[in-house]
């Protein structure tokens, strides 16, 4: 039908130009929550593995694990695929160096499963 009018997301009409305030939402932002504490456990496991894997790459691979770290420990409230990009990232270089890299790529898949990716 001709002049049906359909609007998705905010529609805000003004008229006149005098105590205008703006948008009101009304949306609060989502609580956060906190970790599990299993999560937390396998985080600290993570973060230890890493410095003990740091020690044993090259300079630059160990840069990119301490580049890594706070996406990794970071609160609860950082992005998702923040997170994740940078558990595949230490992953990948736990990956590169072998045998000795192996319980980080085993800790990293028990954050990953305790995250629900």
């Amino acid at each position: 039908m001709s002049g049906d009018n359909y609007y998705f997301g905010d529609s805000v009409s003004m008229h006149g130009g005098l105590g205008n305030t703006g948008i009101v939402k009304n949306q609060a932002a989502p609580a956060a929550t906190e970790a599990s504490p299993a999560l937390e456990a396998a985080i600290q496991q993570l973060v230890e593995l890493l410095d003990e894997l740091r020690a044993q790459v090259p300079p630059a691979s160990a840069q990119s694990i301490d580049d890594c770290l706070p996406d990794i420990t970071a609160a609860p409230g950082v992005q998702p695929q923040q997170r994740h990009r940078a558990l595949m990232a230490v992953a990948g270089i736990a990956a590169t160096v072998g045998a000795v890299g192996q319980p980080v790529v085993e800790a990293v898949n028990s954050v990953l499963a305790l995250l629900g990716g």
